[in-house]
């Protein structure tokens, strides 16, 4: 596999996982937007591998998720 291929995979199911934790609270990408303090396109954008996310957006997404970073990196 490679390097590309790889750093995609990971992306793709991170977000995965991001979209399994909202849709398990019956939270919406809006209301999740809004609980991070993100806009909710970039929501919907990350939902969809369009794009990467930094690592303060990582934390803020966990913050309103009410999840651990490492509950939020299960399975990835």
């Amino acid at each position: 596999m490679s390097k590309i291929s790889l750093m995609t995979d990971i992306k793709i199911r991170f977000w995965q996982r991001v979209r399994q934790l909202r849709k398990q609270k019956w939270i919406s990408q809006e209301k999740l937007a809004q609980l991070a303090g993100l806009h909710r396109t970039y929501i919907w954008n990350i939902e969809r591998w369009e794009k990467n996310v930094c690592l303060e957006n990582i934390e803020k997404i966990a913050k309103a998720l009410d999840v651990s970073l490492k509950d939020l990196f299960d399975n990835v």
